[in-house]
């Protein structure tokens, strides 16, 4: 591949600044510009170029002319951003409208190849969902899950933009939930809560991927030549019994997805309202295809991720004493 310029939105996101280090370190790589509402300064360097920019902005296009790739991976997780609190038509207008806007520049820019951090929470988690479930099965996210919604309504427009003439190449990662050291808090606190629930079906499988394994496999979609969609997990699926915990609660699902409702009124701390109850069916996904034309293979699987995780809290725990 030759050197290559490439625009990357959300680069001070929890995956973004792990992806932007990869990016830096690829000599593929000619020059990156990084584009976060939270952009820091004074940080450019020969490489590196940082834009403190919504991608809901119109002057998104006069950034993407002249590039080659651009990394998708801005997004509105949780409602408090921007310095304050969003509403959900505020989310709704960052994640989708942000997101075809984005699209329009790299179109109208020449850009040949767009990567979308997608999710496979846009599948939902329902009782007939084949185990595992390739990318060719139907999403239908689950009802009151702002962040699958957006997912979805995202790759439904994707796929419209897809048969038309002069559109980027358009590569989806349906990204499993990511753990790592520098995820999202509430993810890698499930992971490793020493009090975790009791769910009705004790043999129901989890799945995740490892941040590197999802570094990984942006980087993969960089060098693929094409308009796909790829699953991204860790192989291994492990039952959610198996995760050592000191303490499991019987609490039922239902109860804590209303408390977590109340609470999403006055804090942000616990996610998305609506993800609680995908714990009754989990997802778990084929990622041969990724695999096979990619060539991207996770390092870890679903127990070796838990356990660097754990690993890596540990020693930060230790340096901290």
């Amino acid at each position: 591949m030759n050197p290559v310029r490439v625009l990357l939105t959300g680069a001070a996101g929890h995956l973004g600044r792990q992806v932007l280090a990869a990016l830096r370190a690829d000599p593929s790589v000619h020059s990156v510009t990084a584009l976060d509402w939270r952009a820091p300064s004074g940080q450019d360097d020969a490489k590196l170029r940082w834009l403190r920019m919504d991608v809901r902005d119109p002057a998104v296009s006069r950034h993407c002319a002249g590039m080659d790739i651009v990394v998708h991976l801005a997004w509105a997780v949780f409602a408090r951003a921007y310095g304050g609190r969003l509403t959900r038509e505020q989310m709704r207008e960052i994640n989708v409208q942000g997101t075809m806007n984005l699209v329009r520049a790299a179109r109208d820019g020449g850009v040949r190849r767009m990567i979308f951090a997608g999710s496979v929470a846009a599948y939902g988690a329902w009782p007939d969902n084949p185990v595992p479930l390739d990318e060719d099965w139907p999403c239908r996210p689950m009802p009151g899950f702002s962040y699958a919604q957006d997912k979805h309504a995202v790759e439904k427009s994707l796929d419209e933009c897809a048969a038309r003439a002069g559109m980027p190449q358009l590569v989806r990662l349906r990204l499993h939930a990511i753990i790592g050291p520098h995820a999202q808090r509430i993810v890698n606190a499930i992971a490793l809560s020493p009090v975790g629930l009791r769910l009705p079906d004790r043999d129901a499988m989890v799945q995740c991927v490892h941040e590197d394994d999802a570094v990984a496999a942006i980087l993969a979609a960089m060098r693929f030549d094409g308009s796909a969609i790829f699953n991204i997990a860790a192989p291994g699926p492990i039952t959610w019994a198996s995760i050592p915990r000191r303490l499991s609660l019987p609490v039922p699902i239902g109860l804590l997805d209303r408390a977590h409702r109340l609470a999403a009124h006055m804090t942000g701390a616990f996610g998305d309202p609506g993800w609680l109850p995908g714990l009754r069916h989990p997802i778990i996904v084929d990622t041969a295809r990724a695999q096979a034309t990619l060539g991207w293979r996770a390092r870890w699987d679903v127990a070796g991720a838990i356990a660097r995780l754990r690993d890596a809290r540990n020693m930060a725990h230790s340096t901290a004493r």
